[in-house]
């Protein structure tokens, strides 16, 4: 199974950004989407799993801890190495292109640690890792879509935009392949659940939101971001977590 999904996130990348490529001016309402599917996997998934795992070792306000930690890591991150772009194809700011490539690199990084995510949860259960590669996949769909804005509104070219889109569709492969070398404890895994409930809190509320609201209306964008929530919400009442 977790070959399938290694393959599913190289696919879903690719996906996203060839939709960047081909339908610009529908991103909003898949990122919005986006948004929701990723917040709602941090609230009805990975805390939870977090606290039940970390219960014998830690205490609620440890794990709640690490999670604001998680959070301020990769808000850090984000604003060091530019893992996003929210500037207007004629921002001055946003040039040379330089700054897109070194956003793409930190992106395809970043998409390793996704995939790490997955093979860690599988080390949960086979249904924790299901719902947090659905997150992943949802997300490397956005990442595929945000690796070619990112080349492409840095003065780029579409040879070099799809050059980076097939790094970033690799990476997160590498990052599942990487867990089926070690394994860690229930309690370290409660912790490592912990901040990535951190992160992906950051990716959907201080990222993949705004950028779904860039420049376009609030209305359909918002009714997008609330599908998002209600669709995981379900999807993980539907699997028994």
């Amino acid at each position: 199974m977790i070959i399938l999904i290694s393959i599913a996130t190289l696919v879903s990348t690719f996906l996203g950004g060839m939709f960047a490529l081909r339908f610009k001016d529908k991103l909003h309402l898949i990122l919005g989407f986006s948004a929701g599917a990723v917040i709602g996997v941090a609230f009805f998934d990975l805390l939870p799993e977090a606290l039940e795992l970390g219960k014998g070792s830690y205490d609620i306000t440890l794990i709640t801890s690490i999670m604001a930690l998680g959070f301020v890591t990769y808000m850090l991150l984000d604003r060091l190495f530019f893992f996003h772009s929210h500037c207007d194809d004629d921002d001055e700011k946003c040039k040379p292109n330089r700054r897109g490539l070194l956003g793409a690199g930190s992106l395809s990084a970043h998409s390793f640690l996704d995939g790490a995510a997955i093979g860690l949860a599988f080390q949960v259960s086979s249904a924790v890792g299901a719902i947090v590669a659905v997150a992943v996949l949802v997300h490397d769909f956005s990442d595929g879509i945000n690796t070619v804005n990112m080349i492409l509104k840095n003065s780029g070219t579409r040879a070099q935009a799809f050059k980076w889109l097939s790094v970033d569709a690799i990476a997160p492969v590498l990052g599942i392949i990487s867990t089926l070398f070690f394994s860690v404890s229930e309690s370290t895994l409660g912790v490592i659940l912990a901040i990535f409930t951190g992160f992906f809190l950051y990716i959907g509320a201080s990222d993949l939101l705004p950028e779904s609201h860039h420049n376009h209306p609030t209305m359909w964008t918002t009714f997008a971001t609330i599908l998002g929530v209600v669709v995981l919400f379900s999807a993980i009442k539907l699997a028994g977590i």
